[in-house]
């Protein structure tokens, strides 16, 4: 049977701009494309899951309005299970507006919507003994406690999308947390200050598994992924792809990732996956559009195997 991943957390409605260069300052810019589509953390990881040929089930919150029918339609429509996908009656849903540039890089405007009670007791926790993994953004934190504090009680692995929180956030979260991924800037948050080189962020690191996660990582966009668990530090490579738009490339390495996981993965292995995914992610439009099948992301890494200039080795640091 294919494995289960309930994915808990955030979902925005992203409204994307494509332009030939970011602006730097006012005026007006003309778009050559315009996208409308579902995004946020955790929701597009449920939808990388999906897409890879896991069993994925997205539970979140958003407003009883236009925006959250949208998001919730178009997860069904990639198969994620949206029963516990609750609109709000007279609740905000959260919106982005996201501008692409032609470089792939993009500046993002989000509003986190209004009206979206935190309280979480409502979801299902039982079903959690069923599942394999458990994915978790910070921005439902109430929720995420919830269900990493169930699943650990069960044994099952747990992965958190770390992007810049409060410290009181991270102080809930990453003790109840078995693998702790974070952004350069969720890093940088957790840490307090600014995170030069490769031995700053392997300290931030070195602190974060102080908390009790057995794998802390950063990924670090076209720098690769760098991660510190009970062996040392580790680095993978990005690989080297033609890049369209990197929007959700992060989310997508995180679904990819707690699927690996949740199939019995190695840890350099699942990192190397999820690499993969995320490269090829971001070779099409939008954040999930492009979000490639597990047959088309294993044909990627065979090629890249046999080709000796490849990128994409994993590393040991000393």
């Amino acid at each position: 049977m294919a494995p289960h991943v309930i994915c808990v957390g955030n979902s925005t409605l992203d409204r994307v701009w494509l332009i030939d260069r970011l602006p730097s300052g006012g005026g007006k810019f003309p778009a050559h494309d315009y996208l409308e589509l579902g995004g946020g953390m955790a929701a597009n990881a449920a939808v990388a899951v999906a897409r890879l040929g896991g069993v994925s089930a997205y539970w979140g919150r958003g407003g009883d309005d236009s925006a959250g029918h949208v998001m919730r339609d178009e997860m069904a429509a990639y198969r994620v299970d949206v029963s516990q996908f609750r609109l709000i009656p007279n609740a905000r849903s959260s919106v982005s507006g996201i501008m692409v540039g032609g470089d792939g890089e993009r500046m993002i405007i989000n509003f986190r919507g209004a009206g979206l009670d935190p309280d979480a007791s409502w979801l299902p926790l039982d079903q959690l003994a069923q599942c394999d993994a458990v994915h978790g953004d910070v921005r439902w934190p109430e929720a995420a406690a919830l269900c990493y504090a169930q699943a650990r009680a069960h044994g099952i692995p747990t992965v958190l999308d770390g992007e810049i929180a409060s410290a009181e956030i991270f102080a809930a979260l990453l003790p109840l947390v078995d693998h702790a991924i974070f952004s350069e800037p969720g890093l940088r948050s957790f840490a307090g200050q600014a995170l030069v080189d490769d031995a700053g962020r392997i300290e931030a690191l070195r602190r974060v598994r102080m908390l009790g996660c057995r794998v802390a990582a950063v990924t670090r966009g076209r720098e690769g992924v760098l991660w510190l668990d009970e062996a040392g530090a580790h680095s993978q490579p990005a690989f080297a792809v033609q890049v369209i738009d990197t929007t959700g490339a992060g989310d997508v390495f995180h679904g990819a990732y707690a699927l690996a996981i949740a199939e019995g993965a190695a840890v350099d292995a699942a990192m190397r996956f999820a690499s993969a995914v995320s490269a090829l992610k971001c070779t099409g439009k939008g954040g999930r559009v492009a979000i490639p099948t597990r047959e088309q992301t294993l044909a990627f890494l065979r090629e890249r195997a046999a080709s000796p200039a490849a990128a994409g080795s994993t590393g040991r640091i000393s």
